[in-house]
């Protein structure tokens, strides 16, 4: 059955009941555990869902720590030339700039991380 059917809605409580009332009270038990099963399914399926994407959101947040973590040395790597060169020069307008701009940098990749 494809997920479209499994599917549960008014439609198929009102078929039920139609069909319980062509057949009688004697076949109750079978479209009661027809119909049950139907819920088990659609339960089984959305549980399955929610575990997958907590799954995914659980590797994702494990994955961006490593990352974070490179980044933040690449980072120091970068800046130390970087102050080097404007500190000798005297250049301290740029030096905060590009200092404001690393941390900037980590600071929205940190944030964008854990969202």
């Amino acid at each position: 059955m494809t997920p479209a059917d499994d599917e549960l809605g008014h439609g198929d409580i009102e078929a039920a009941l139609a069909t319980r009332r062509e057949l009688g009270a004697r076949y109750d038990a079978e479209l009661v555990d027809g119909f049950a099963e139907r819920i088990e399914r659609a339960v089984e399926q959305r549980v399955a869902e929610q575990v997958s994407l907590q799954q995914r959101r659980s590797a994702a947040v494990a994955g961006a720590g490593a990352r974070q973590l490179a980044l933040g040395i690449i980072s120091l790597v970068a800046f130390i030339p970087i102050s080097i060169a404007l500190g000798v020069n005297d250049a301290f307008l740029p030096l905060l700039v590009t200092l404001l701009g690393i941390v900037g940098v980590n600071l929205a990749h940190a944030w964008q991380s854990r969202g």
